[in-house]
């Protein structure tokens, strides 16, 4: 049994990694300091004895007395509304919460993985985006504190792996969803199921043509272990490459949840990506990973939870 630390381990990913990894056998330290985590996530997890829930903003110096095998870095808002309402401390966590994982990391001798994202790339040029492309990002847009503090987080992990010989991992990850996102932090997957349960409108930006990639959070997971786990240090996609549009998406929540409701169209956010999939074939390479759950049967996994939970 090897003990691993999950920053942001309270989250919606963070929450199913501690689960895969405590039926793993491993031993599990989870911290987060529940900003944007809740409790509810990690309460069936509690009562197991390889589990420790430790409430700690990850922005202030911690240490930890167990020796470490492997440290995930997954801690950051991570839907518009959190990290716009929550800038600073976005990019603080980005910053000085991604150094001290590190350095808890270096201080144990353990691997590390940091969670970075596909809003690396921002509205992108280059379509699929693959690993090598530099991205087009707007440093001073509302979705800035974001980008820019998961583009630094790249930049420090390779810092710390050049200057230390960390054994480091980056997954940028692509559109994730499945139960335990919360209903109301802004993202598509689920704006679009808490809409269409409650007979609301479902709210689609733009002219909905701008496209996604969704991968099944079980998926995702197991994408991250095996990043973990593998030999590469270098950044790798992780996402479903099966691309839609945001409009086609919407009638795909109307058709499973078999309600009628209507689409309603309203202004593009500012800078919202207009294409969004991933090359995944260096995932595909290095990990022997791609998504097995479709869409179909994800989506409505996630609507019976949705409607499991509804308010």
């Amino acid at each position: 049994m090897k003990t691993v630390v999950v920053a942001g381990g309270a989250g919606f990913i963070g929450s199913h990694l501690c689960e895969f990894l405590l039926k793993k056998g491993e031993k599990v330290i989870c911290i987060d300091d529940l900003s944007t985590g809740d409790k509810k996530n990690i309460e069936p997890l509690m009562n197991n004895g390889n589990f420790v829930f430790m409430q700690q903003d990850i922005t202030e110096p911690f240490s930890l007395r167990d020796d470490v095998a492997q440290v995930f870095n997954l801690a950051s808002p991570a839907s518009p509304i959190d990290y716009q309402k929550k800038p600073i401390k976005t990019l603080m966590v980005g910053a000085m919460g991604t150094k001290n994982c590190l350095d808890l990391a270096k201080n144990k001798n353990a691997s590390f993985l940091q969670a970075s994202t596909s809003e690396i790339y921002g509205d992108p040029l280059e379509h699929p985006q693959v690993e090598s492309y530099w991205g087009n990002v707007n440093p001073i847009g509302v979705r800035s504190c974001y980008d820019e503090a998961k583009r630094f987080g790249e930049a420090l992990v390779m810092a710390y792996r050049r200057k230390f010989n960390l054994d480091t991992k980056i997954a940028r990850i692509f559109n994730t969803y499945g139960p335990r996102m919360r209903y109301d932090d802004g993202r598509v997957v689920p704006n679009l199921i808490f809409q269409a349960l409650n007979k609301k409108p479902l709210t689609v930006y733009g002219n909905g043509e701008q496209t996604r990639s969704f991968c099944y959070v079980s998926d995702m997971v197991e994408g991250l272990t095996a990043l973990m786990n593998s030999s590469t240090n270098e950044p790798v996609n992780l996402g479903n490459p099966n691309e839609m549009t945001i409009a086609e998406f919407a009638n795909k929540v109307i058709e499973l949840t078999g309600i009628d409701s209507k689409i309603e169209n309203k202004p593009l956010p500012e800078d919202d990506p207009l294409k969004r999939k991933p090359n995944i074939s260096k995932a595909k390479e290095l990990l022997g990973w791609e998504p097995k759950i479709v869409l179909d049967v994800g989506l409505q996994k996630t609507i019976d939870w949705f409607a499991s939970i509804k308010k």
